[in-house]
């Protein structure tokens, strides 16, 4: 008897998500298949790749990564250059600075190195805050008024921020809004229904559903997603449509594999290959498990990911 086989097509789809304006904008999600399955049904909008910079410049980044930086002495010379690396499709700001338990930069400041990059640049935006939710509440929204007109994503808004996030960015200022859970399908959902309680148009939300470097908990990120695309496709849960971003690079760039010396673990081998590694494994896994977008740091992590994105759909 011969094998027929079922087709993984599925009535329900990811939302269509725009970032970003005119001939530069992206397309997120619309797809009705699991990851990568493009033998089931075409996927029209392939994964997006952004790379991220610091309101900390150079001094804020890896001494492997200043080579490709040279002659960037401001924030907005690095947005410049960052987005004439291969593969990039948008261009993600994260405002470290902000975090009271670090460096306290003042709001006022942050936000005129957001207007300073957004003027420099026509890529998509992405605006990450300090992880502090009580900061990212004032500084995001401010971020979210700066940015009027270009359609940026604010990320995040949390539990315990949304309301003052979600009704300047996605309200008052018509920003995507970035949804941040931790690693549990249940809290991802809640806080997508409390954003659109609030009035945040479904379509103009996105989902960081939880992040992890491979290898550091990770399983629970994969776990995460796989049920969240489960939920949102085979059991068209219209509260889990969003389409996924994810932050790679904060996390990757952090764990020991990515800075420990050559001199202290010389068996490990070559610093910054360990941290390429390091990043794109991660960003493989999750777009893997359903991530729409990843952002990433390294311009070689970044063409890499691209590539295989570009063979693959």
């Amino acid at each position: 008897m011969p094998f027929t086989a079922k087709s993984g097509k599925f009535s329900a789809s990811i939302n269509t998500l725009t970032m970003g304006t005119g001939d530069k904008a992206i397309t997120l999600g619309g797809e009705n298949v699991l990851p990568f399955y493009s033998f089931d049904a075409p996927i029209e909008n392939a994964p997006k790749v952004g790379i991220e910079i610091t309101d900390g410049g150079l001094a804020d980044e890896p001494e492997c990564m200043k080579k490709y930086y040279e002659g960037c002495e401001t924030v907005v010379d690095m947005a410049k250059k960052a987005v004439t690396f291969d593969g990039v499709d948008f261009l993600s700001i994260r405002l470290d600075g902000g975090d009271p338990n670090g460096e306290n930069k003042p709001t006022e400041e942050l936000v005129q190195i957001v207007k300073d990059v957004a003027e420099a640049v026509d890529v998509p935006l992405v605006v990450c805050g300090c992880k502090n939710v009580e900061k990212d509440a004032e500084l995001l929204a401010k971020a979210a008024e700066a940015l009027q007109g270009r359609n940026a994503v604010i990320l995040a808004a949390k539990e315990e921020n949304y309301k003052n996030i979600g009704a300047s960015a996605g309200l008052a200022y018509k920003q995507v809004v970035g949804a941040e859970s931790a690693d549990d399908i249940n809290l991802a959902k809640q806080l997508n229904v409390l954003l659109t309680q609030l009035g945040v148009d479904p379509k103009a939300i996105v989902m960081n559903v939880g992040t992890a470097a491979a290898g550091y908990g990770y399983e629970y990120v994969v776990s995460t997603m796989d049920r969240i695309k489960a939920a949102a496709l085979a059991q068209s849960d219209a509260t889990l449509q969003m389409p996924i971003i994810t932050p790679v690079a904060s996390e990757t760039w952090g764990v020991k594999e990515s800075v420990a010396t050559e001199e202290d673990m010389p068996e490990w081998g070559d610093l910054e290959e360990r941290g390429i590694d390091m990043e794109v494994e991660t960003a493989v896994a999750d777009l893997a498990s359903g991530s729409n977008a990843v952002i990433l740091k390294h311009p070689e992590s970044v063409a890499a990911v691209s590539k295989l994105i570009k063979a693959l759909v």
